[in-house]
């Protein structure tokens, strides 16, 4: 098959198997802790698949190193050699290769670089076949030669699997000029030939530099169905040195290997989706009673309207608002995925950095078939990346200190996801230590964040974490130290328009909730009236509308404006000032003031009213326009208008810079 034929299976490859590298992850990890043996076997099985496919589609390389790891587990499945934590250690980084391999192939790289030598020696030595690195480039110097000849005898049953023989032939053709002899010793009388069965044999002559392990890659989806002999004809004598990387570092040195997966997987968005067939079916029943209500209201184009046929009309119009709604729903529903694609990333990264720190953790997933919209699912991934790290380097402690406080030396790290209302709650929860109050004070204090804590609750003082550049680490470290992390957090959610609450109870734990839409293509919210223009306020953010007297409103310094809102003083954000409206209301007892919240602030949105509660569609205002402060979108309301979409955590960081200048 030619390069262009392939380039357009080779996308749907990778993605199958990088979720096939999930599964073996998956089942490693689970035979670290004890699985049943079985669990091989599906290791290999995925293994085995990704070798054949990457030979097929055109990744010889990746092949020929998968290759390695299938022969080991090999061994394991026919119980030549027992599975151990030697081994499995091996084979997580042999998996993380991988995925560094299907990455160089998406971004056009060459696939083998020093790691994944030095991983190809570390597992033929595993298996007995280590040599020295001058033995390795002798041997590489008899694998590659200008000329071949390959005897292909496929069995009798080849064909029954779905292989066609000419078909490998033709993927031969791709690497160098073929004289094709055919073998017909084998087929038998005409009144006795069996047309399922295969009884050709072919002998290739290939001309052109080769390399072994690329033309046997091309049979490796037929291995076990046919007698097969790859000779080398004439050896290239002049074969440049190619580098050996040493052994790869033990699993000390690289067990933040899971949290770099993870990080690099979270910002990493997927070009595709699968879709379960009986959604597809509900789209076209949806679709084919829109055409008949469409039928129906069609007869009203010609002739007058009684009373009779306004009943019917009437009734056409309901149905088709409700296959609308209905369509709406089926086609959000698409892009519905379960949570459970990013839970299923932190187990390798929950083992490499515990065992790093030296600590015992037990991760508990629950809720992972919830559901939520794909955009909001590949970005809600990286703020779950540093809220991980965070529970393990500060929240658990190590096995000595939680036997000095009365616990068990295992600590419990917990993921869970609902559905609550309109949005999803994702909580990443951990029964260590908690916040250290004290600490968090003074390091408050030395960098003039705060005066004291005097009359500071502990909430408030949980929420200085969420700072720029807040840490109380004593050590910098590759996990923790730099202040970058819980800002990061607090900053990323909001941009999906969500919010990060901490509840922590010191010696007990701690409880990070992080409440979400369930989709960014539509939004429930609020439309508000300022001067001749409507905003739309995102429901979520909003606390309470309230009508003010016009001395609830104080005056301070700089031009700002504060009103008490349950024992609380919020500073008062008047849309008309911000976005320039002309003919607003600017006297506060003839306006209403909206209290939000956004980034774990409130403030009070000044507006002329509310009009009613509505769906948005958002329309991208960047896409079309440009970006603008304090808007996070637009939509199109019912009369053709087009609204704008306030973002809550853009106008309070604006607002905090008012403050501050």
């Amino acid at each position: 098959m030619s390069k262009a034929g392939l380039a357009q299976f080779q996308q749907v490859f990778i993605e199958e198997s990088l979720e096939g590298l999930d599964t073996m992850e998956s089942s490693l990890l689970a035979l670290d802790n004890g699985g049943d043996g079985e669990l091989v076997h599906t290791i290999f099985r995925a293994a085995h698949s990704i070798k054949g496919g990457a030979a097929t589609f055109g990744f010889p390389e990746m092949s020929s190193f998968t290759h390695e790891a299938e022969s080991l587990l090999d061994e394991v499945r026919s119980g030549k050699r027992a599975i151990d934590g030697a081994i499995i250690e091996l084979l997580l980084r042999t998996v993380d290769c991988l995925r560094s391999m299907f990455a160089r192939a998406q971004a056009g790289e060459p696939l083998n670089d020093a790691v994944a030598e030095g991983l190809r020696n570390e597992l033929a030595a595993m298996m007995g076949r280590g040599v020295p690195a001058a033995g390795v480039q002798a041997r590489r110097n008899v694998d590659q030669a200008d000329a071949w000849t390959i005897r292909f005898r496929p069995h009798a049953g080849m064909l029954a699997g779905g292989n066609e023989p000419l078909r490998l032939i033709r993927e031969l053709a791709g690497i160098g000029e073929l004289t094709v002899t055919a073998e017909l010793d084998r087929v038998p009388e005409f009144a006795k030939l069996e047309p399922t069965e295969c009884h050709i044999g072919w002998t290739i002559e290939l001309k052109g530099p080769a390399k072994r392990a690329d033309i046997a890659g091309v049979f490796d989806w037929v291995e076990g169905e046919c007698d097969l002999a790859i000779d080398a004809k004439h050896v290239v004598a002049d074969v440049a040195p190619v580098p050996v990387a040493a052994p790869a570092a033990p699993a000390a040195n690289v067990a933040d290997a899971g949290a770099a997966r993870a990080q690099r997987e979270a910002s990493a968005e997927s070009s595709s989706v699968r879709v379960s067939i009986d959604k597809i079916d509900g789209l076209i029943n949806l679709v084919g009673e829109l055409v008949i209500t469409q039928s129906m209201l069609d007869t009203f184009r010609e002739g007058e309207i009684d009373a009779a046929r306004m009943a019917v009309l009437e009734h056409g119009l309901a149905q088709l608002a409700r296959h609308t709604r209905e369509l709406q729903e089926s086609v959000m529903g698409i892009r519905m995925l379960p949570i459970a694609s990013v839970f299923n990333r932190f187990p390798r990264m929950v083992r490499d950095i515990s065992q790093k720190l030296g600590k015992q953790v037990k991760l508990e997933l629950i809720g992972e078939q919830t559901e939520l919209d794909k955009t909001v699912l590949e970005k809600i991934g990286d703020p779950m990346v540093h809220l991980v790290r965070n529970a393990i380097d500060h929240g658990l402690e190590t096995p000595d200190k939680r036997r000095a406080a009365g616990k068990g030396d295992t600590g419990t790290l917990t993921l869970s996801a609902s559905h609550r209302g309109g949005s999803i709650v994702v909580e990443v929860s951990d029964d260590g230590a908690g916040l250290n109050r004290d600490a968090i004070v003074a390091k408050a204090v030395q960098r003039g964040l705060i005066a004291s804590a005097e009359g500071m609750s502990d909430d408030a003082v949980a929420e200085l974490i969420f700072q720029p550049g807040f840490s109380t680490a004593a050590v910098t470290t590759d996990l923790s130290g730099r202040g970058v992390g819980m800002d990061v957090v607090r900053r990323n959610v909001s941009d999906l328009g969500g919010t990060v609450v901490i509840r922590s109870t010191q010696g007990k734990g701690s409880v990070f909730t992080i409440t979400l839409p369930l989709t960014l293509a539509i939004i429930d919210g609020l439309t508000a009236a300022v001067g001749e223009e409507r905003y739309i306020v995102p429901l979520v953010s909003i606390v309470e509308s309230v009508q003010l007297k016009a001395e609830a409103v104080r005056s301070v310094a700089g031009g700002g404006e504060l009103f008490r809102f349950r024992g609380e003083y919020l500073p008062v954000i008047r849309l008309h000032d911000v976005f320039g409206c002309g003919d607003a209301i600017h006297a506060i007892d003839e306006g209403l003031m909206v209290v939000v919240e956004g980034e774990g602030t409130r403030v009070g949105l000044f507006v002329d009213g509310l009009i009613g509660q509505q769906q948005a569609v958002v329309k991208s205002l960047e896409a079309n326009y440009r970006r603008v402060q304090g808007i996070s979108g637009a939509t199109i309301l019912a009369d053709g208008s087009v609204a704008l979409i306030v973002d809550i955590a853009g106008l309070v960081r604006l607002q905090s810079r008012r403050k501050a200048a």
